[in-house]
């Protein structure tokens, strides 16, 4: 029997979720917005320290629950795998960040499509809470 150990450096834990309807609304409302390629993405410095996600699909882009389900579990993974470096940059400074994403086309993306882009989304992100 093989015994895996976990890392906890590519959770997405329960805390790291951005679920509060109030926080959501601020940031549709008070947040920046930023285009790759078919996600656009909201965010903004928050009161409390850490890095929250939210993730969204449309139905009228994906009519079936599946479909969507697939495209937020995709986006989900690829922010998870790659968000330490902001995340520990956001802990050194002490600082907050909720992160919206919002998937806008209509083809079902595969992983090879959306990890670098969520990657290029992390790095201006690292660089906007550096200046």
């Amino acid at each position: 029997m093989a015994l895996f150990i976990v890392s906890s450096r590519f959770t997405l834990k329960q805390k790291e979720r951005l679920k509060s309807r109030k926080a959501i609304e601020v940031l549709f409302r008070e947040g920046k917005r930023l285009t790759r390629g078919p996600v656009r993405v909201l965010y903004r410095s928050s009161e409390t320290a850490g890095l929250r996600l939210g993730v969204t699909v449309s139905s009228r882009l994906f009519p079936h629950a599946t479909d969507r389900n697939r495209v937020k579990r995709l986006l989900r993974e690829c922010w998870r795998l790659q968000k330490n470096p902001l995340r520990e940059q956001l802990q050194n400074k002490g600082t907050g960040l909720d992160v919206f994403l919002l998937y806008t086309d209509k083809k079902l993306p595969d992983y090879e499509t959306l990890y670098p882009l969520t990657g290029q989304i992390i790095s201006f992100l690292n660089e906007s809470a550096n200046g």
